[in-house]
């Protein structure tokens, strides 16, 4: 069953690469979605695809270079919109 996923991460995650790692890692898994920097310097990202399929993004975003600047994870899951047809980086 495909489902959504909404995090927002704290800590030093600007300026570290860490858009673009997600969205390498949603393109080589086929998740889609975006990701964005926040004024309050956290970062938000919206992903949808299977549910196993999310677990291993957020877990390769969790487990990789990224880990020691993510301080505090918020998630919510929520069923897919099916509104997105590829993984981006959102400039506000």
């Amino acid at each position: 069953m495909k489902k959504r996923v909404h995090v927002f991460y704290s800590g030093r995650v600007q300026g570290v690469g860490f858009r673009m790692m997600a969205e390498e890692t949603a393109h080589t898994l086929g998740v889609v979605g975006w990701v964005k920097n926040l004024r309050d310097r956290r970062v938000e990202l919206v992903a949808e695809g299977e549910d196993g399929t999310l677990r291993e993004f957020l877990d390769a975003l969790h487990a990789g270079a990224m880990k020691n600047f993510i301080q505090q994870v918020e998630v919510s899951w929520s069923n897919a919109s099916d509104t997105f047809n590829e993984f981006e980086i959102r400039y506000s």
